[in-house]
C-alpha cells in the first residue's frame, strides 16, 4: 500500500526547532512507532497515538527540524525508538514523573495538600538541560498553579497547589509525546457559587522542543471578586525562584510595548492587615501561633503563601467570621486605592524593570504574547495564549528571590479564559523572543496529500 506524502509549510521565515506535528492518514495501521523520511533524507520517528481512535484512520506525532517546508513519506514500523523522551529519578516525595526531554528537565507532582509551598502540585523543578539550572530548586513553588477565583482570600482559599492534591492521568506516553491530564476538585470556600467545582489540566511535552503547552478545564462558574461579575475566567501563576538577594528574572515585556501600573495597593493592605492581626493576638488557636512565629523579622522576605495562608479557611488559624470581616477591611481599602490616579499608567517599548518599581510589582494590560527575562544569563519564558488575558500581574522580588506571572488583574480579579491554550517556551531567547512567540501562535499547516 503505497502511503501518501504529508507536506509541512512554515507561514513564517525562519528556522523550526523540533517543532510537534501531527498528521493522520486513511489507513489501519498497526505498531505504536514508525519511521518516516523527510524529502533531504533524514529519518524521524513518529508515535502512534491511542486517542481519539478513529476506525479505518491513525494518527501520528512527529517532531522536526526544518526552514520553510518540508515533506514526510512513512517508511514503516520502528522496531525500537532508538532515544527520545525519557524518564529520570524524582527529588520530591509526592512526583508523579520527572522527564528528560531532550530540552527540559522538570518534575511533575501531584501535591500533598499540607498547606506549605513544598505542598504544591505542577511543574516543581523546571530547567533546560543544556543550561544546567533548576528555576525551582527549593520545590516550594511550582509552574501551572490557578488561583482566582476560587483561591482567594475573597472566597477564603489561597493556593490550590497547597491545599488540594491532583490525580494525574496519562493520555499519551511515548517517545516522541508525553500527554498527562491532571484531575482535581477545588475545596469548598466562603462562596456558595464556587463550591463543588472540578478541574483538569491537560500538559503536553515533546521531544527536544523549547515549549510546552497547556490548557485548563473548570467547571462553569459565575461569581463576582474585585466587585466585578467574573464567568469562567482564572488566574493561571507560574512560580521561579533564586533565593534572596536575586531573581532569575529582571524585565517583564508584552508585545508591541507594555501599558502597565506598579505597585501592588492591595498586597500592602492584606500585609499591614496582617501585622494588626499578629498584634493584637486575636486568636489563640495553635495555627495562628504557628504562622505568628513564622512571619517575624522583614515581611517582605518571608514567603508570600504565608500571608495569604493566615486567611484561609482550610487553614483554621482565624474564624470564617473573623476572615470575612478583616478581608472585607482589606478589599474596601484596597479599591479606593485602586482607583485613585496616584499610578499612573506607563508605556514601556523594551522591557520593564520590575524589581526597581514600587511593591517591585506592576500589573500589565490586555496582551497574548509575553515574556519575563534576564539579559545577563540571556535567558527567557515567553508565553502565548490562544485568547488575550484582560491584564497580568507580574513580581520580580530580591528580597526573597520570587518571580511570578500571573493572569490576573488588580485586587486578585482573575483574567484568563477558561480553556484556553498556553504555548510556554524557555531558552536563549532574551534578543529573538518576539520572533519565538509568533512561531508559538503560528504553527506550521500540515498537509496530508
Amino acid at each position: 500500500m503505497a502511503l501518501p506524502v504529508v507536506v509541512i509549510t512554515d507561514p513564517l521565515p525562519g528556522r523550526r526547532v523540533s517543532e510537534p506535528l501531527t498528521f493522520t492518514v486513511d489507513a489501519a495501521l498497526e505498531g505504536d512507532l514508525w519511521t518516516a523520511r523527510t524529502d533531504t533524507g533524514e529519518e524521524v520517528l513518529c508515535q502512534r497515538l491511542t486517542a481519539p481512535a478513529t476506525p479505518g484512520r491513525t494518527t501520528f506525532v512527529t517532531v522536526v527540524s526544518f526552514e520553510q517546508r518540508v515533506e514526510l513519506t512513512l517508511a514503516g514500523p520502528a522496531q525500537s525508538a532508538g532515544g527520545g523522551i525519557r524518564t529520570r529519578e524524582p527529588k520530591e516525595p509526592d512526583a508523579f514523573v520527572r522527564l528528560d526531554t531532550g530540552y527540559f528537565d522538570l518534575e511533575m507532582c501531584t501535591g500533598t495538600a499540607q498547606g506549605t509551598g513544598a505542598s504544591k502540585w505542577g511543574l516543581r523543578h523546571f530547567g533546560a538541560v543544556a543550561e544546567g539550572v533548576d528555576l525551582l530548586p527549593s520545590g516550594n513553588n511550582a509552574i501551572g498553579g490557578f488561583y482566582g477565583p476560587f483561591f482567594t482570600p475573597e472566597n477564603g482559599l489561597i493556593n490550590p497547589p497547597e491545599h488540594t492534591t491532583v490525580d494525574i492521568e496519562v493520555v499519551e506516553q511515548g517517545p516522541v509525546l508525553h500527554h498527562y491530564r491532571m484531575h482535581g476538585t477545588v475545596p469548598d470556600g466562603l462562596l456558595e457559587e464556587l463550591r463543588g467545582k472540578t478541574f483538569s489540566i491537560d500538559w503536553r511535552f515533546t521531544h527536544g522542543t523549547p515549549y510546552f503547552s497547556r490548557s485548563y478545564r473548570v467547571d462553569d462558574f459565575q461569581a463576582v471578586i474585585n466587585g466585578r461579575s467574573v464567568s469562567n475566567k482564572i488566574t493561571v501563576g507560574d512560580e521561579f525562584e533564586s533565593g534572596a538577594g536575586d531573581i532569575v528574572f529582571t524585565r517583564f515585556e508584552a508585545y508591541d510595548g507594555t501599558r502597565y501600573r506598579a505597585g501592588d495597593p492591595y498586597a500592602e493592605e492584606l500585609k499591614t492587615m496582617v501585622g494588626k492581626l499578629l498584634a493584637s493576638g486575636i486568636s489563640a488557636t495553635e495555627k495562628f501561633e504557628t504562622f505568628k512565629s513564622l512571619l517575624t523579622g522583614d515581611f517582605d522576605s518571608a514567603h508570600w503563601d504565608l500571608y495569604w495562608r493566615l486567611f484561609s479557611t482550610w487553614e483554621g488559624a482565624l474564624p470564617d467570621a473573623d476572615i470575612g470581616k478583616c478581608l472585607g477591611q482589606v478589599r474596601a481599602a484596597s479599591h479606593v486605592r485602586a482607583d485613585l490616579t496616584d499610578r499612573p499608567w506607563t508605556f514601556a517599548r523594551d522591557g520593564v524593570d520590575v524589581s526597581a518599581l514600587a511593591d517591585e510589582t506592576i500589573f500589565a494590560g490586555p496582551a497574548t504574547k509575553t515574556v519575563e527575562y534576564h539579559p545577563r544569563y540571556h535567558r527567557a519564558m515567553v508565553w502565548w495564549t490562544s485568547q488575550a488575558s484582560g491584564a497580568f500581574q507580574v513580581v520580580q522580588r530580591r528580597q526573597s528571590g520570587w518571580v511570578n506571572w500571573g493572569t490576573n488583574g488588580e485586587n486578585e480579579c482573575p483574567e484568563l479564559p477558561v480553556g484556553v491554550e498556553i504555548k510556554t517556551a524557555y531558552g536563549a531567547f532574551v534578543e529573538t523572543w518576539t520572533t519565538v512567540a509568533d512561531q508559538l501562535e503560528n504553527p506550521p499547516h500540515v498537509a496530508v496529500g
